[in-house]
């Protein structure tokens, strides 16, 4: 996929987006090109080598590639390399394949999906196969160089797109399996806590709070609608036309599944309260001058567009989604331990566990 970055994007940002540009393909990443190759010409209808791989500079998780050929340019999305220590329900890049595929025709921009392979005897590991999207990636989300008509035009871009996500039935789409029905939050909750303790490489303080509170003060979920959550929706994980405020397809969708959307819309706000100097965020910027809605704007957008309304304490919800943040870059860290991260910046983003974790705490006693 063809982005078009920004110069300036926030230093020390927590992205873990894959799709930054592109580099040799690292030792630990290294895939048999005759046999991949092989697999995609009997799989994938026109292609033909001569096959060039390179590797996304990007990315923290899944390690993605770009596959040229003489007539076309493809993404490759896999598990980590062979040596990597995976923990559990992580890299499910298959569900990533199915959630994509399922959402071809609906309202919601996805790239094209060409093959899956979960036979990992082919080049050591699950791979999937995608179109290469021509298009921009927006990596600081206070717009640098852009006029407040143009910024305000790409949140509204942002606000509807994840407003129509969350208006898509799963059933509708064949997701009805996607996800376990109900308590949302208490296995969202119990699954990152889990994640957390599994890859601590140190006693975050904050973290063992958080997983003490958080099951303690949940909103009540039996209201709760059910939609396709992305899980990790953001300005940089978005392609964008060249010219247009005009999502051309939404990417990574390694933490989908089938939960509360508000939950999902509250991650997507937190850029509202982090630090630009720390995470990639917007809190402390003059929104009104640089045209971005506030955060209160956007919520009621996006509620008149999906007929939602906010239940409980929106501290929960962001606190909640800084304790889910805080449990991935500790995930990170601990690949950085181990060896096997998938991107030179995995040791900064590891370091943030810490100030976030710290973050959702100051979160979480805002709760009333």
């Amino acid at each position: 996929m063809r982005q078009t970055t920004t110069p300036n994007a926030a230093p020390g940002s927590t992205d873990y987006s894959a799709f930054i540009g592109t580099r040799p393909v690292n030792d630990q990443q290294r895939v048999d090109a005759g046999a991949l190759t092989a697999w995609l010409a009997s799989h994938v209808d026109g292609f033909k080598g001569p096959l060039t791989i390179e590797q996304f500079a990007g990315g923290q998780s899944n390690p993605t590639f770009k596959l040229i050929t003489p007539s076309r340019a493809y993404v490759m999305r896999t598990k980590p390399g062979p040596a990597a220590k995976l923990l559990p329900s992580a890299h499910a890049i298959e569900r990533e394949y199915r959630v994509m595929h399922a959402l071809r025709d609906t309202d919601v921009p996805v790239a094209q999906m060409l093959a899956l392979c979960e036979d990992e005897s082919v080049i050591g590991r699950a791979f999937y196969l995608m179109e290469f999207v021509d298009g921009r990636v927006l990596w600081d989300p206070s717009l640098p160089g852009m006029t407040g008509e143009q910024r305000a035009a790409i949140y509204d871009e942002m606000n509807r797109v994840i407003a129509a996500l969350h208006a898509v039935e799963p059933a509708n789409v064949g997701l009805t399996d996607y996800g376990k029905p109900g308590n949302y939050f208490t296995r969202q909750i119990g699954r990152w806590s889990k994640q957390y303790l599994a890859s601590e490489t140190e006693p975050i303080d904050a973290m063992q709070r958080l997983i003490d509170w958080l099951p303690q003060h949940i909103p009540n979920e039996s209201a709760s609608h059910v939609s396709i959550v992305h899980g990790d929706y953001r300005l940089d994980n978005l392609i964008f036309d060249a010219r247009e405020p005009r999502v051309l397809a939404v990417l990574d969708w390694e933490l989908s599944t089938l939960g509360d959307p508000l939950a999902d819309f509250a991650y997507h706000c937190m850029a509202w309260h982090v630090d630009p100097a720390q995470f990639r965020g917007i809190a402390g910027l003059d929104w009104r001058a640089l045209g971005i809605p506030d955060e209160a704007a956007y919520v009621e957008r996006y509620c008149a567009r999906t007929g939602f309304e906010i239940r409980g304490d929106w501290n929960f919800y962001l606190a909640y989604n800084m304790f889910r943040i805080a449990a991935i870059l500790q995930g990170i860290m601990k690949r950085v331990v181990d060896g096997t991260a998938a991107s030179a910046q995995a040791l900064d983003a590891g370091r943030r566990a810490r100030p976030m974790a710290e973050l959702a705490w100051r979160y979480a006693q805002k709760v009333r």
